[in-house]
């Protein structure tokens, strides 16, 4: 039975529309709905509406479903329509009336709530992991060809030298500064709506610090219409925070296609970073920057999809909010996937030191020989036109 069932229940056409995919989106939760369930539960027994051993009972239980949830044994079926119901039917089925009052005191709206911060939250520190991972690779690659020239670009033409350094440390600060930002989404995140009801609260004096407590929150999220007007912000910001990654390993992405591409060679890619072509033998395809690449622009789409959903809404619960789940869901495991291949790649990336070299043309240094008339007393502007004569022939 739905945690919204009554005596009659809609036709199956429309609870087949409305239930979605969110029966197979949900498996990632029910770790997360249980971890809050077993501190509502503790919750109600430290306010007198269970006693210690139904408490012991119903935390002993939903250990059990996080155990079977762990090793991909605990099923939600489509008619149950979400974690919530199949973990409270468990529970029913398991411990008779007493799963019927972990419901109390909450609804379905901050249940979900509270689960998806959760999720959010793990989602997210595994993101700075990888952030941290891959700059750690990045500052390895230095280490190693740091000190090796290569020309500078601008408008994709050559302009004046740089390093290997230099450009990888770009990236790598540009990595310390994206932890920066997802750890600023993790503190907005970090407020438990539990208790919050559907947005209105609960005609029950509940301890909402306790239960924060219990999930590692450092504050409760006071207002309770606040926890379902930050649904769409919230997944704003985790999606934004994971473009900004993406951004950065897109613009990376593109640079290894073109300086290991045979005409410049600057980077080699070995064999096992390439496919190849089914009809062109000699081909070795930089196939997973292209992706990545590629994945920049599907988490920005569905950065853009939680935007519109979630605008022109009045304030409180809309069954629309159901649709965010999926494209942060998503968003997520593409950031973590894109950062752990591109770790890998660095890691496995070569130099040809000599092409470097050869690329290494004297009109890189046309703006050092103006700065060498500057120090012998002739303003910039002569100096720009003297030098600019030896290789643009004006």
């Amino acid at each position: 039975m739905k945690l919204w069932s009554t005596d009659s229940d809609p036709d199956g056409r429309v609870e087949l529309f409305t239930v979605g995919n969110d029966y197979l989106l949900d498996q990632e939760l029910v770790v997360y709905d249980c971890r809050a369930s077993i501190a509502h539960a503790k919750m109600l027994g430290k306010i007198g509406i269970l006693t210690s051993d139904e408490v012991g009972s119903l935390m002993k239980e939903l250990q059990a479903i996080t155990e079977l949830a762990e090793q991909g044994e605990f099923e939600i079926h489509p008619d149950q329509e979400d974690c919530h119901t199949a973990i409270e039917e468990h529970l029913t089925k398991q411990l008779g009336d007493l799963g019927k009052k972990i419901h109390t005191g909450r609804s379905r709206n901050d249940q979900v709530v509270t689960a998806l911060r959760l999720y959010y939250r793990d989602q997210l520190n595994s993101i700075i992991d990888l952030v941290n991972a891959f700059g750690a690779a990045l500052n390895a690659f230095v280490k190693k060809y740091g000190k090796i020239e290569i020309p500078g670009f601008t408008h994709t033409r050559k302009a004046m030298p740089t390093s290997i350094s230099t450009w990888a440390r770009a990236f790598s600060d540009a990595m310390i500064e994206n932890v920066e930002r997802v750890e600023h989404v993790l503190s907005l995140i970090d407020k438990s709506p539990l208790g919050a009801g559907a947005g209105y609260g609960v005609p029950l004096d509940i301890d909402r610090n306790f239960t924060a407590e219990e999930l590692e929150f450092s504050r409760v999220q006071e207002n309770p219409l606040a926890t379902q007007n930050t649904r769409g912000k919230y997944e704003t910001d985790i999606l934004h925070a994971c473009s900004q990654v993406l951004f950065d390993l897109n613009k990376m992405g593109t640079d290894l296609i073109w300086y290991s591409a045979p005409e410049y060679g600057f980077f080699s890619l070995p064999e096992k970073l390439c496919t190849g072509s089914s009809i062109m033998p000699q081909k070795k395809n930089p196939d997973i920057f292209e992706l990545v690449r590629a994945k920049y622009h599907q988490v920005t789409g569905w950065l853009n999809q939680i935007q519109r959903i979630t605008s022109n809404l009045t304030s409180g619960y809309h069954r629309d909010l159901q649709l965010t789940k999926e494209p942060v869901m998503r968003g997520v495991k593409t950031t973590q996937e894109c950062l752990e291949i591109m770790t890998y790649a660095v890691e496995n990336l070569g130099v040809s030191e000599s092409r470097c070299t050869e690329a290494m043309t004297e009109d890189l240094f046309a703006t050092e020989q103006a700065y060498k008339l500057v120090k012998k007393g002739m303003p910039f502007r002569d100096a720009y036109r003297t030098v600019s004569k030896n290789f643009r022939g004006t």
